[in-house]
């Protein structure tokens, strides 16, 4: 993260829980079709395909290497050429707008996961990681357990937001 953040031309990025995150605020769908078409024809010249949506008033940009399960030199790439792209439409980025939510699942033993593989119609990734295979609603992480707990929950959310804007969300979270 520190290496991908230390980078020129990546200001409009964030990394979170599984990978680099940006959001672009095209304002009107046109504009943000626009964006993607740009993305898809970077993305098909360098190979390396990132998770994109697409909505009325913005576009927001996940890039992880897959094949690393981390952030690769390749993301970094194709970050700095999004970015451009987007400065080019005249499209300005809101790192603000990012977060990353997954459902956490603490487990003394494997035994649990089928279950909720099979509730929620989700992919494993891994020995810990259940995801949705169409990409729309967040993971579920099966947190291993040395011993049970007492008095604590076993099922948490694990919200990832910047890192410039978390103390802002915290002190909005502990006011409400």
């Amino acid at each position: 993260a520190r290496q991908f953040h230390e980078a020129e031309g990546v200001d409009d990025w964030r990394v979170l829980f599984r990978g680099a995150h940006a959001h672009f605020r095209t304002g009107n769908f046109v504009t943000g079709l626009a964006l993607v078409n740009a993305i898809g024809s970077l993305a098909e010249a360098a190979n390396h395909h990132p998770d994109v949506d697409l909505r009325y008033t913005g576009v927001t940009v996940r890039l992880i290497s897959h094949d690393v399960g981390d952030l690769s030199e390749r993301d970094l790439r194709l970050a700095q050429q999004i970015s451009a792209a987007a400065r080019e439409l005249g499209i300005p980025a809101d790192p603000s707008a990012v977060q990353f939510v997954q459902f956490a699942v603490d487990v003394a033993g494997p035994a649990v996961r089928p279950f909720w593989e099979a509730v929620l119609g989700y992919r494993a990734e891994g020995d810990e990681v259940l995801a949705d295979p169409y990409g729309r609603n967040p993971p579920v992480w099966f947190q291993p357990m040395s011993e049970a707990r007492t008095g604590r929950n076993r099922v948490h959310v694990d919200i990832s937001v910047p890192h410039d804007v978390a103390e802002a969300r915290i002190a909005a979270a502990v006011a409400a």
